[in-house]
């Protein structure tokens, strides 16, 4: 409920592929990160924030601290009253990092755990790529990814980098009419939440594809 009620996502460049997570989406997903690698005491980032949806539920689970990485300045902006929204005591370990990933350095201060709904790559080829591969050049020991289904090369970019991925969760992604060329009044689109890990530290079953 507390996710819910936010400021949603401004949602106002088309470019950058800004399609809001909702409130029982990043709630559920983010209690299976919070199962599988535990989140109290531990350092996070939220990559490509947007509201802040996913790193304040980080807070609200015990987190040390969050760094939210966000480049458009009127969803950073939302962020930053949604963190002033919180009680002291979890906005006191929140910070925002203004940065375009892939293109400024920025700082994560050597996270435990990074979270990211990257940019699909649907108006701009490859516009993921980036994210992953900040993930994947971090100290983190684990990276949590929201992903179309369709995305064939996340787990390939991942053992390239010596990391190996399992599925969380499949879930539809619900995508409202936000932009103009969207023709219809509800959308959806099925979607994967991976978890990325150090070779050895796979916390799931092995899907079996027979």
């Amino acid at each position: 409920m507390a996710l819910s009620k936010l400021i949603p996502h401004p949602c106002a460049d088309v470019t950058l592929e800004q399609y809001a997570t909702e409130g029982d989406l990043a709630a559920y997903w983010m209690l299976a990160v919070d199962q599988l690698d535990g989140l109290e005491g531990r350092r996070v980032a939220d990559l490509g924030a947007g509201n802040g949806i996913l790193g304040i539920a980080a807070l609200m689970l015990g987190a040390e601290n969050v760094v939210f990485v966000e480049t458009d300045e009127d969803a950073a902006e939302v962020l930053q009253q949604n963190i002033n929204g919180l009680d002291d005591e979890l906005a006191q370990r929140a910070s925002i990092r203004k940065a375009h990933i892939g293109a400024d350095e920025f700082s994560l201060d050597r996270p435990d755990i990074i979270v990211m709904n990257p940019p699909w790559g649907v108006q701009r080829a490859k516009a993921d790529r980036p994210f992953l591969e900040a993930g994947f050049a971090s100290e983190a020991s684990a990276i949590h990814v929201l992903h179309s289904d369709n995305a064939v090369h996340l787990e390939a970019m991942a053992n390239a980098s010596d990391w190996a991925g399992e599925v969380v969760l499949r879930t539809t992604f619900r995508l409202p009419p936000t932009y103009a060329h969207h023709g219809q009044r509800q959308g959806g689109t099925d979607v994967k939440c991976w978890r990325f890990f150090r070779h050895g530290d796979a916390r799931l079953p092995a899907e079996n594809d027979d």
